[in-house]
């Protein structure tokens, strides 16, 4: 029997987990996913997953990501004499020891990287946009065997240096076909971050009047919407609403990103503050493609009928799309089957 595959996400927002589950859908007798939350999050029963305990001292509070943990450059986390990270590490250990998996795929984590090669497996890392130069994420890009990011080689940053170029696999969405061209506006908000106030995209579709107004995602409600816009609070269904759509409204994260990409939907995208800067990076590697309209922040109400009519000439282009999760899961697959990697 083939050896299996560990797939660590992070609980922080659902890019992580949705990644992990995309993947492990193309081979469930290969991949076994490791988090916090999976069987409670949308939880799949096809896939084997293993729940950990949440290394949050309260279990609510978001992470203090990108800051160096006290004393040490060499890790982003450590909590101090806490039983969760302690339970947690417990269990990814006795995991490698008990399915010997051929590869330990880390979606993300510097310090369970770390804890993988420590444990003699080999880490293929995911390695997001934004700054990530500093000595923690440097560590664990040159021990992981290979490096995977959730989009197309041509959104890479500039600036990132040659061997970590070379050492990444580039998992770019595949392009969906047969779409119609859609109706009206579709604004999506994710689950890492503070919900978006109905107010704002209430004045947008009051200066938009004739456009139908969707948003998906949780919302404040700060302000009554007015007719001609409609909440549909947290979907499974976006890539759906998606495919509705005739623009899309939204932040720089990778599942959306990549949603919208594969839908060749006109996109206009206000990244979101992230640690390291991920999805302003994102965004400026958009805007460079041509694949979207990049704002800064939300705008004035007025200035929306102008930003839609922008944002109708804008379309990804072919090189932003590829093999999407399939790919992706026969690299991993062919990559496990090869026996050990080394860095």
């Amino acid at each position: 029997m083939s050896a299996i595959i560990g797939y660590y996400a992070h609980h922080q927002g659902e890019g992580h987990r949705q990644r992990a589950v995309s993947l492990a859908r193309q081979a469930p007798e290969r991949f076994v996913l490791l988090g916090t939350g999976l069987n409670q999050r949308h939880a799949d029963p096809t896939l084997r997953a293993i729940d950990l305990p949440d290394d949050r001292p309260d279990g609510v509070s978001e992470f203090a990501a990108g800051r160096p943990a006290a004393g040490t450059a060499a890790l982003h986390y450590d909590p101090q004499r806490l039983q969760g990270v302690r339970d947690r590490v417990a269990l990814i250990t006795a995991f490698i020891a008990r399915e010997r998996p051929a590869l330990m795929v880390v979606d993300v984590s510097v310090e369970i990287a770390m804890l993988s090669r420590l444990a003699s497996t080999p880490t293929v890392y995911v390695r997001l946009s934004g700054s990530r130069r500093d000595p923690a994420h440097m560590e664990a890009f040159r021990a992981a065997g290979a490096l995977i990011s959730p989009f197309a080689e041509a959104l890479e940053a500039e600036d990132t240096p040659d061997w970590i170029r070379a050492k990444t696999h580039y998992l770019a969405p595949r392009a969906t076909t047969g779409l119609a061209p859609g109706h009206g506006v579709l604004v999506v908000r994710g689950a890492g971050g503070s919900p978006l106030p109905l107010s704002t995209v209430a004045a947008a579709a009051t200066a938009a009047p004739k456009i139908r107004w969707t948003v998906a995602g949780p919302v404040t409600r700060d302000a009554d919407p007015p007719d001609n816009v409609e909440l549909l609070g947290w979907v499974e269904d976006v890539e759906r609403r998606i495919a509705e759509a005739e623009i899309v409204v939204g932040g720089a994260g990778d599942g959306l990103v990549e949603r919208v990409l594969a839908a060749g939907k006109p996109f206009v995208c206000i990244p979101e503050d992230r640690p390291h800067g991920e999805q302003v990076a994102k965004g400026a590697a958009l805007a460079r493609a041509g694949a979207a309209v990049v704002l800064k922040t939300w705008p004035d109400p007025e200035a929306w009928p102008e930003i839609l009519e922008e944002a109708r000439s804008t379309r990804p282009r072919a090189t932003l799309c590829g093999g999407g999760p399939e790919a992706a899961a026969r690299w991993l697959l062919d990559l496990a089957d090869e026996g050990p990697v080394r860095s």
